[in-house]
């Protein structure tokens, strides 16, 4: 059930992600396996500077701020 939920928090993030950073994402696909990647970037973030997330929303916004990043590293990259 954890799989699960990790998963599809990962695909909303990537969906936001996508609603946040307009003009630099990869179509619906590409977005939901950026925000998959990008929960893992996110708890890597929010560990690095000592956050802690709890509850559904909090696992939400770090997903969601990991695929933000993720995306706005990728943008850079491209360029």
């Amino acid at each position: 059930m954890g799989l699960l939920l990790f998963l599809a928090i990962g695909l909303a993030a990537g969906w936001i992600a996508g609603k946040i950073m307009k003009g630099k994402g990869f179509g619906l696909w590409g977005n939901l396996l950026v925000g998959i990647i990008g929960a893992f970037v996110g708890g890597f973030l929010f560990r690095l500077v000592g956050l802690i997330s709890s509850g559904l929303a909090g696992e939400l916004v770090m997903a969601v701020v990991g695929a933000v990043v993720l995306l706005w590293v990728i943008a850079a990259v491209k360029k």
